[in-house]
């Protein structure tokens, strides 16, 4: 036994062992009911917002694009260390897993500074390039609203931190455990926080991002607690810390196409209010709903993801083809069950989703056919999620990237701003269909290179993807 392998567990992972059902169900579902009720929060964020005016509804919307950029920094870090973490479990390299943890810790910290100056300096002009001398107070609750958010970003970016180090040894209970804790919070303080009850001072928008921020600090401290008790095969010392360049390259060679593939929806979200807004408030109002909305079907599908990909890492460290086979098959069929939900939902009862938000007779009239135009993409949209998850988890992340710029960059925004010359506003939403038939046929083409370059050459096995 060589010295990298003196720590190792007495028992063996049982990303390695455990039946792949039990394991997919093990590992996701947990993932999966946390991410869902993180869309609920952040659903029922907006609708305690809509309550206040739809200006605040809309201010709310337009904060969209930097917030998705700070998720997108702290997840797309998360994937690269996860990634590599499991696959140095699968290895049984202990010490370097240790090591991988402290250099993504330290690349949290300085994601913070970055977010903290942003905060500080590029709020206000960021709403101004998007409005345009609009509702001056649109302009004023959306500056107090995500400025709040990305100054006291710490709390997402520790609670991400940890969450991925419980997911990435498989203890996807105890990540569940931490979302729900932050999930809960927030709804809590919502209604107290905006509407000033039991003695608060009412803050309106600004209350929603305070409770916001709260609860995303009870999260960090709720995961922080269950990784110091219960995650004992990575143990985070900081003690004579130096960066690791080769660590840090590593971690930024897998996690950075994943941080730009999610920064890319920013970009995405920032145009599409560009376009929208040319046509009234009422229009971007309604695509932050649809926003709000989709994270209800497709968190629990990103739930799914966080769940098989340290399993699907694991195995191709531990060289067992036939595990991460199985494990593709059976996310691919539970990623269509449930986007078919929001397929049948935005068809179905568009007036209904629409409704929860105060929704008035002109966002009706325009939601009603964007949701249902919109929600055609979901027949497809599952397959390509989960595709650029066995990517990244295989080390193509750059598959994923090229996917997402292709669909959201180069076909999704200029086809909308199109639509929106040749047809107006209610053609532009098919923008979202054509993108996602787009980036279906890249990923059917990047699954094959995979299976022929990777997978197929594993040797476990007959079976074939």
């Amino acid at each position: 036994m060589t010295k990298e392998n003196t720590s190792a567990p007495a028992a063996e992972n049982k990303m390695g062992t455990m039946p792949i059902g039990k394991l997919l169900f093990n590992m996701s579902l947990p993932m999966m009911i946390s991410m869902l009720v993180q869309a609920l929060y952040n659903i029922v964020d907006s609708i305690f917002v809509a309550k206040l005016s739809e200006n605040a509804l809309t201010a709310v919307s337009l904060a969209f694009p930097l917030q998705t950029l700070l998720i997108a920094v702290a997840t797309g870090t998360g994937v690269g260390m996860n990634a590599l973490l499991s696959r140095s479990l699968g290895e049984h390299k202990f010490k370097e897993a240790n090591k991988i943890g402290v250099n993504a810790a330290f690349l949290y910290f300085l994601s913070y500074l970055v977010f903290l100056i942003l905060g500080f300096t590029v709020v206000k002009p960021f709403y101004a390039s998007q409005i345009k001398g609009a509702d001056a107070e649109i302009m004023e609750m959306g500056i107090e609203y995500l400025r709040t958010v990305m100054i006291f970003s710490f709390g997402l970016l520790a609670q991400i931190y940890f969450e991925r180090l419980l997911t990435s040894t498989g203890k996807t209970l105890f990540s569940m455990t931490s979302q729900l804790c932050g999930a809960l919070t927030n709804i809590i303080l919502d209604p107290i926080m905006i509407f000033g009850l039991l003695g608060c001072p009412a803050m309106g928008v600004t209350g929603a991002a305070v409770a916001t921020v709260i609860g995303q600090c009870v999260a960090a401290v709720v995961a922080f607690t269950c990784n110091h008790k219960f995650n004992t095969e990575i143990k985070i010392r900081f003690q004579g810390f130096r960066p690791d360049i080769k660590i840090i390259g590593t971690i930024y060679a897998i996690g950075v196409p994943s941080i730009i593939m999610q920064s890319i929806g920013s970009v995405m979200t920032y145009s599409m209010n560009r376009i929208l807004i040319a046509f009234s408030s009422t229009a971007t109002a309604v695509f932050g709903v649809y926003f709000k909305l989709q994270s209800f079907f497709f968190m629990p599908v990103f739930g799914l993801n966080n769940g098989i990909t340290p399993i699907i890492a694991f195995n191709y460290g531990a060289q067992n083809r036939k595990r991460m086979i199985k494990t593709i098959k059976l996310s691919l069929i539970t990623a269509f069950c449930l986007t078919f939900v929001g397929f049948l939902s935005f068809e179905l009862i568009p007036q209904v989703l629409l409704g929860m938000f105060n929704a008035s007779e002109d966002m009706l009239a325009i939601g009603i056919p964007a949701l249902r135009i919109i929600g055609v993409h979901y027949l497809i949209a599952w397959f390509c999620i989960i595709c650029g998850t066995v990517f990244q988890a295989l080390g193509k992340a750059v598959y994923s990237m090229i996917v997402s710029i292709l669909r959201q960059l180069v076909v999704l925004i200029p086809v909308a701003y199109l639509l929106s010359r040749i047809g107006g506003l209610h053609v532009v939403w098919w923008c979202f269909p054509i993108a996602e038939v787009a980036s279906l046929v890249v990923s059917l083409t990047f699954l094959f290179s995979v299976n022929r370059q990777i997978i197929s050459k594993i040797p476990d096995g007959s079976d074939i993807l």
